[in-house]
């Protein structure tokens, strides 16, 4: 595998996995606390994947490196847009996407989650995806590559549903490039259910409430 992750299970013979990508500047850790707040029971059991993204040069900082999903030019995040470094991510969340199958889950009982960055390459992977995922769950970020999305995306996924959900104070990921993202998908025939809370760049525990019912909905038992 290209990617490097953690992963845990609820049980043994998992029948449903859960990919988390995290955001910029952290690394599979990062979600683990929250995997661990969700009660899925009633759906069998789980196994969460949390892959690191692989560590590079963000322009944004300086030329620091850390871990990054692909490189960030500016605050302005639908500009000047790292094609490259998103398509190169893209194969190797689908890898993970690959793996699962081979192990046994079934590809529509798949959720592919993210966080800012992750989110945008949930969007990115999940849309182009080759078989019929369960879900996606993209947390305060956007759809990256928008302008390509509609020509580049599988039938597979044209009804898979999708929760976005934001910080309405997000300095970050600007609350109104989560709204734009979620209008064009909606535009494409998307279903998306859409959550906005009274917070910045995080997570809350409303939010993680609202998903925790939604996976539930999504991940029928099989």
């Amino acid at each position: 595998m290209a990617l490097e992750t953690l992963e845990g299970t609820t049980g043994p013979h998992p029948v449903v996995s859960i990919i988390v990508l995290h955001g910029l500047g952290a690394d599979g850790n990062d979600f683990v606390p929250v995997a661990q707040q969700l009660d899925l029971r009633p759906v069998g059991h789980v196994r969460y994947i949390f892959p690191h993204a692989p560590v590079r040069a963000v322009t944004l900082n300086g030329g620091a490196r850390m871990r990054a999903w692909y490189d960030i030019a500016s605050l302005e995040l639908s500009q000047r847009e790292d094609e490259t470094g998103l398509r190169q991510s893209r194969l190797d969340v689908q890898a993970l996407i690959d793996r699962e199958v081979e192990r046994g889950v079934a590809a529509e009982r798949i959720v592919l989650m993210g966080f800012s960055q992750g989110c945008a390459m949930t969007l990115l992977t999940g849309l182009r995806a080759p078989q019929r995922l369960a879900g996606l769950v993209g947390l305060s970020g956007y759809l990256p590559l928008a302008a390509m999305t509609a020509s580049e995306r599988t039938a597979a996924n044209s009804h898979t549903p999708i929760f976005m959900a934001h910080g309405r104070h997000d300095p970050i990921v600007q609350p109104a490039l989560g709204t734009i993202s979620r209008d064009a998908l909606r535009a494409l025939g998307h279903e998306v259910e859409w959550h906005d809370y009274p917070m910045e760049h995080a997570v809350c525990a409303e939010e993680i409430s609202d998903l925790n019912r939604w996976l539930l909905k999504v991940l029928v038992p099989a």
